[in-house]
């Protein structure tokens, strides 16, 4: 399920078997603990600071934006919230194990997550505190904002860093940082040659529950928005976003509100049928099928699988998509 504006997301997270192979002449220290780093003190973003014995190894992560981050850091976590979920609206940064289902995002199982026995737990903010509270009581946890409205790609990338700290792979993170920002120049001279430089851009997604369909505008202070600018669109949006996710709501009225000659690009998903209201419940109304840049074909789907609120990872897959969409 999308994450809803009024509801606090969670990720879950699996575990991880390690085999080896035997060998005819094992080595002195085979059996020796691997050497671990010297401590680690950290401050999420709760401002609690979080004491680890050195790089967190077995991570468990309760909100997808956070799993999407260490996956990218090539740490795969041995529990992730929702799995089936991940896999269906993050295909940009795929799990490459099989981490154990901990429950939704909302509401991880504490007694799977104390079996996993992880080194570290990282959980959203936008978990309820009382849940941070019984994880702390199981291991050490670090809470990371998921987003920011106020600085989107900032957020972004503090999350990174607080991430590659704990887990001893920042030179990753800086690797992870130098592609991205070659990314979205790349993405950004595309759009310039094509003469697109300044155009009027909308993005959002929807859902249609019970037959009444609800509109989600990505204002400039989503991450999508922010990505957006830096490939030299225009945000078309005037709606008020929330403060975190810079997400608005409106309907389909609301649409004539946008300039006639913007372009509209939406994602949804054939896995999550509620997801996609503009090729189902909006085909045959009247307001929509009149609205100018549908007369036009200005309307574009990205391709399912990019999580709107994810990472580096998935924000490179979005840049991909919207230059390919507007300039084919």
């Amino acid at each position: 399920m999308r994450r809803l504006i009024t509801t606090a997301a969670v990720a879950t997270a699996a575990a991880l078997a390690l085999t080896s192979c035997g060998t005819t002449e094992p080595a002195a220290d085979d059996a020796a603990p691997k050497k671990r780093d010297e401590a680690i003190t950290l401050t999420d973003a709760s401002g609690t600071e979080v004491k680890l014995d050195g790089p967190a190894e077995k991570v468990v992560g309760t909100e997808w934006h956070e799993v999407e981050l260490l996956v990218s850091l090539g740490v795969d976590p041995v529990g992730v919230a929702d799995v089936k979920g991940y896999k269906t609206w993050d295909q940009a940064v795929p799990l490459k194990n099989d981490p154990k289902d901990i429950g939704t995002r909302g509401e991880p199982s504490m007694d799977t997550v104390a079996a996993l026995a992880p080194d570290l737990i990282v959980a959203s903010t936008d978990l309820p505190p009382a849940a941070v509270k019984q994880l702390r009581e199981i291991a050490p946890v670090i809470e990371v904002r998921s987003a920011d409205a106020s600085d989107p790609l900032g957020r972004m990338t503090k999350n990174l860093d607080l991430l590659a700290e704990a887990t001893g792979t920042t030179e990753r993170a800086g690797e992870i940082k130098k592609g991205f920002e070659a990314k979205l120049k790349e993405g950004a001279k595309a759009l310039a040659d094509a003469g697109l430089d300044g155009a009027s851009f909308a993005f959002a997604d929807g859902y249609d529950i019970s037959n009444q369909v609800s509109l989600r505008p990505y204002t400039s202070g989503s991450l999508i928005g922010a990505v957006n600018e830096k490939l030299g669109l225009r945000n078309a949006w005037t709606v008020e976003g929330d403060k975190d996710y810079g997400l608005g709501t409106t309907d389909v009225e609301g649409l004539t509100r946008l300039p006639a000659e913007v372009r509209f690009a939406y994602i949804g998903n054939d896995g999550d049928k509620s997801s996609t209201p503009f090729t189902g419940a909006l085909a045959g109304d009247k307001v929509w099928t009149s609205l100018p840049f549908v007369k036009k074909d200005h309307v574009h789907r990205l391709p399912d699988g990019v999580w709107m609120f994810g990472g580096p990872g998935s924000m490179e897959r979005y840049v991909d998509a919207v230059v390919g969409e507007l300039t084919k």
